[in-house]
This record gives structure tokens, C-alpha cells and sequence, in this order.
């Protein structure tokens, strides 16, 4: 009896356990091996299918082209020009104010010739300005304004001259950019044309040049028109400073006590007719 009822347990548990392994189904697959790694491969670096290759700044310079050089040489330019015209219209540049104060006092005392000594032995735009009015005082008030007015002129178109570079540099960055777009879609449809669309590595790199010189030629462009009207309003603002000071100095002028006085060295040319000191 209890042989029969042991035997009876065994068959239950052993229906029990393959009805078990039916409902779990078939046993999973092992895992493929990984692929070995590539000779070139960094050893023990995980491959991620499908992740983006990374390129550094050099790399992607490189991919622009040959329109890169003249894009580099806009860039050194740029800084160059942003620097030197910061500058050439500081305010203490144009009119530096240890010159301001030796004028002031050269004005007080009435000595116009030590003023235009002092303006010729320093180089500034205020002194420049200075010199050639204080060269005028004998020739009346409306010349000497008209002198001044000249040679400031003459001032701020040099200062000027050198910040409309950061202009051109604005204008003709964004075209070299073009450029290399151009070629570089002529090099992409080449490729297309040949090869089709079965070598994409070519393709891409083509595509890749149109995309970096465009954004090569903007990214020079736009801080260049920045600072252009930035050192432009700068340079405004210092010329008017020059002239609030030539009217401090000039103010209340007696041109009546000087007419026809020469002061400094410039030499007088103009004189009166021949056939006038013929009959004289």
C-alpha cells in the first residue's frame, strides 16, 4: 500500500514539473560573441552603433577647404583692427589731457608762439588742430575756423580710413564663404554624378566644405560690422570732445590785436604781383 502511494507522488511530481517547462517554452538562444575589435581600436572601448564620430576644430577647419586661408587671414585682420582702432579713438588719444592742461595755460598767459612750438614738438590730434590755428591768427577769425575745421577734417578721415577696413572685412567674408559653398557643391554633384550615391564618404566631405566655409565667412562677418559701428560712434564721440576743447581755447579770441601777425616758421609765398612791383 505504501509502495503504490509513494509511486503514485513520483508520477504527479514529475507531470507537475514537465508541464512547467512547456508553459516556459524553449530555452533562449545564447548571446552571439562580440564582434572582435577593429586592429585600430581603442582597447577596451565599447563600439555604440549609430553614435556620431566626433571631429575636433582642426579637423573641421580642414574640411572647409582652400577658402579657409583667406577666412584666416580676414580673422587676424579683424582682431587686428578692433584693437588698434579701440586705440586711435580713445578720448586720452585724440586729446590727451596733460596737453589739454600745457595749452590751457600757454592760452592764459598769451603766448600763442610757445602754444604753436608746443604743438609741433607733440603729435596728437588736438595739437595738430591747434598748431594750424594758432599758425592763422593773423589771417582773422574765419580763417582760422576754416583752417581748423580743415585739419580736423584730415584727422578723422585717417581714424576712419582705418575702421572702414573692419567694413570690407564684413562685406567680403560672407562672399569668400559663398565661394567655397560654390565649389563646394560643385565638387558634391561631380562626386554625385560619378559614383552616385555609393560612395557617400565623398559626398558627405563635399558637404561638409559648403556647410564650414558658410559658416566660417558669418562667424568673421558679424563681429566685424559690430565693431565697425561701435569704433565708428566712438571715434564721433572723441572728435566732438577735440572740438569742445578747441572752443574753450579759442573762445573770446582778440584777432584785432594780431592781424597780420605771422606765427611760425611756414613760409609766405604769396606776394604781390610782378608787373604791380614793376611799376612800382
Amino acid at each position: 500500500m505504501i509502495i503504490h502511494l509513494t509511486a503514485a507522488l513520483l508520477l504527479c511530481a514529475g507531470l507537475g514539473r514537465l508541464s512547467a517547462q512547456d508553459a516556459a517554452g524553449p530555452a533562449a538562444a545564447p548571446p552571439p560573441a562580440a564582434a572582435p575589435a577593429d586592429a585600430g581600436s581603442v582597447p577596451g572601448a565599447v563600439a555604440i552603433p549609430g553614435a556620431p564620430a566626433t571631429k575636433t576644430l582642426w579637423e573641421q577647419i580642414q574640411e572647409g577647404g582652400w577658402v579657409m586661408i583667406p577666412i584666416a587671414a580676414c580673422s587676424i585682420a579683424t582682431i587686428y583692427l578692433i584693437v588698434d582702432g579701440t586705440i586711435r579713438t580713445g578720448r586720452n588719444r585724440l586729446a590727451p589731457p596733460e596737453q589739454q592742461a600745457r595749452l590751457q595755460q600757454y592760452f592764459q598767459s598769451g603766448d600763442y608762439v610757445g602754444a604753436y612750438r608746443y604743438c609741433q614738438l607733440n603729435s596728437s590730434t588736438l595739437c595738430n588742430v591747434v598748431r594750424v590755428g594758432t599758425n592763422l591768427l593773423g589771417e582773422g577769425k574765419q580763417t582760422v575756423e576754416e583752417g581748423m575745421l580743415g585739419e580736423l577734417a584730415k584727422e578723422n578721415s585717417r581714424i576712419q580710413t582705418w575702421i572702414s577696413y573692419l567694413s570690407v572685412i564684413g562685406v567680403c567674408s560672407p562672399m569668400i564663404g559663398l565661394l567655397g559653398t560654390v565649389t563646394g557643391m560643385i565638387r558634391a554633384f561631380a562626386t554625385l554624378g560619378s559614383s552616385g550615391i555609393g560612395d557617400p564618404s565623398s559626398l558627405s566631405s563635399a558637404i561638409g566644405e559648403v556647410l564650414t566655409a558658410t559658416a566660417s565667412g558669418l562667424f568673421i562677418a558679424i563681429p566685424a560690422f559690430m565693431a565697425f559701428y561701435f569704433l565708428r560712434n566712438r571715434a564721433t564721440a572723441a572728435i566732438h570732445h577735440v572740438q569742445d576743447i578747441l572752443s574753450g581755447l579759442f573762445r573770446k579770441m582778440p584777432y584785432e590785436a594780431m592781424t597780420d601777425v605771422q606765427i611760425g616758421d611756414d613760409i609766405i609765398y604769396a606776394a604781390m604781383p610782378n608787373w604791380v612791383q614793376a611799376t612800382g
